[in-house]
């Protein structure tokens, strides 16, 4: 599989593959300080929310599980919602979690929850993604919100972090319940799987990498389970990598957002994850969110900077695209300085109504 890594490395950290080499045991004091227990949020709840474990299935019966947040004494009006998740391979414990206190202490019910087959969301095998369920997921979050009787039904909204700020917009799309969206760090999986980074990937490599999935696919029928790729992230940095991997492993690897229950954090996908991926492209219809308007958020220097700057090209009106200054990637996932959490309060407190 090396000559598969090779070709879709750019994928990040979608298909297990990228950081192989790091198999070694860490003797970093910094990762021995890192809280390994299932219940760990990655912040501080706000002693101005509340917090309540939910479920609620998907359509495809699978049970996603989720994080409540609601403002304390919202009084007896209803409340606008939000339905939040991502990034690509984390957890509620982490950014959407945190991005849902936010959103919660600003007014909103927030519900963070775990995609399918990953975090304390069910589904087998684990450790798999898929562009049609994970844009079901937020409809199903939807689903859940608009049942209770505290939320207005008429006022829900998404919010998708990096990988699942594609998804967020796909569900937008067809899901006409939803009344705006926003993404941060946006990242399309479905175009960076299939083309690579900057779609760099040639045809002959696209045709290479099929091929090697579909081997793949013999050797997991043989074995009757899908084979893990090597972890997403190494147990220690060798200071070589690219500067991508090592803005990840900032947030991941380290006591700042390491979660025992993040694919990223600690784990891997399946080998053959990116299948599914390869001729689903999900932003084909991104189009259809209006006349409901979308804001796009990313970062001067992400290096994911071009996914929200081609999407707001093609999309129509209304939308809006902020750059933050000097900011990466994974800026975006927790530092609550750099968020613009009072930009999104306006965008949603302007447009669920």
């Amino acid at each position: 599989m090396k000559k598969l890594t090779v070709i879709i490395a750019a994928m990040l950290l979608s298909t297990g593959q990228l950081a192989a080499q790091g198999k070694q045991k860490s003797s970093d004091k910094n990762l021995e300080k890192m809280n390994t227990s299932k219940e760990h949020y990655t912040f501080q709840l706000s002693n101005k929310v509340t917090r309540e474990k939910v479920s609620f299935k998907n359509r495809y019966g699978i049970t996603l599980s989720g994080d409540l947040y609601l403002p304390k004494n919202s009084g007896t009006e209803k409340l606008s919602a939000l339905a939040i998740s991502g990034p690509f391979g984390a957890v509620k414990q982490q950014s959407s979690g945190l991005y849902a206190n936010q959103m919660a202490e600003r007014g909103f019910a927030a519900l963070a929850f775990d995609p399918s087959y990953t975090g304390e969301s069910s589904g087998e095998p684990r450790n798999l993604a898929s562009p049609e369920i994970n844009t079901e997921d937020f409809s199903a979050a939807v689903d859940y919100l608009g049942l209770q009787k505290n939320i207005d039904s008429n006022k829900i909204g998404i919010i998708g972090i990096c990988g699942f700020g594609g998804f967020a917009l796909n569900a937008a799309a067809i899901d006409k319940r939803v009344k705006a969206v926003a993404t941060t760090s946006l990242y399309d999986m479905t175009r960076v799987m299939s083309k690579g980074y900057n779609d760099s990937v040639t045809p002959e490599q696209r045709t290479k990498a099929l091929e090697d999935l579909g081997q793949q696919r013999w050797k997991d029928a043989q074995s009757g389970k899908p084979a893990d790729g090597p972890r997403n992230l190494p147990e220690k940095l060798n200071g070589d990598e690219p500067q991508f991997v090592k803005e990840y492993f900032d947030y991941y690897r380290t006591p700042r957002g390491f979660q025992v229950n993040s694919v990223n954090s600690n784990g891997a996908w399946l080998i053959t994850n990116p299948i599914s991926f390869m001729n689903m492209p999900i932003l084909t219809y991104v189009k259809e969110i209006s006349p409901r308007p979308m804001l796009l958020i990313t970062g001067e220097n992400a290096h994911s900077r071009y996914f929200s700057e081609d999407i707001f090209k093609t999309a129509n009106e209304p939308k809006e695209l902020i750059i933050i200054p000097n900011a990466v990637h994974v800026d975006l996932y927790d530092k609550v300085d750099v968020i613009p959490f009072e930009k999104l309060k306006s965008f949603f407190n302007d447009n669920l109504k």
